[in-house]
């Protein structure tokens, strides 16, 4: 359930690191950190894509409320939002890099998506499962020629006299 993982903090340093978090993605559209956060940011940065939806005044006196900046609500309200009119959610996409040097904590990039790049993929997606599903030329060729090699003859002696390899 998001919003329960408590992260080793106490709820005012949590909140504040969370609202770090989260205007630091609208801010720059990518951040490096680790997966229990990146869940938890994950939860809030689309609750806010989804509150920035409909622009008006509760939903921009929510918006400052959380958020730190100024000028990073303007651009969640102008530019990130209206991108997003026609996505019913899955704003953002969480990357998984590996275990942090150190201390090995599992490292993950939370990026905000593209709508229509994610569409590209579904496509993409879609064309590869048609594509595997239908018989290439090559599987269709290899087939051939397995069944005419089992056809024909193997040894040169069952070869008839002029087809068969002199002998030096």
């Amino acid at each position: 359930m998001p919003g329960t993982r408590k992260m080793g903090r106490t709820t005012d340093h949590r909140k504040a690191m969370l609202r770090g978090l989260v205007t630091y993605l609208f801010e720059n559209g990518r951040i490096e950190t680790t997966v229990t956060r990146a869940k938890e940011v994950r939860s809030l940065a689309e609750k806010y894509i989804t509150i920035a939806k409909e622009n008006n005044l509760t939903n921009k006196r929510k918006a400052f409320a959380f958020i730190t900046k100024e000028d990073v609500v303007a651009k969640l309200f102008n530019e990130i939002a209206p991108v997003y009119t026609d996505v019913a959610g899955g704003y953002t996409r969480i990357i998984k890099t590996g275990p942090r040097r150190g201390d090995a904590a599992e490292l993950a990039i939370l990026e905000l998506v593209d709508p229509q790049e994610k569409e590209k993929a579904e496509q993409a997606a879609k064309k590869a499962k048609t594509a595997a599903e239908k018989p290439t030329r090559a599987s269709r060729t290899a087939r051939v020629k397995k069944s005419v090699e089992a056809e024909a003859p193997a040894t040169p002696a069952a070869l008839p006299a002029e087809e068969a390899p002199a002998e030096a």
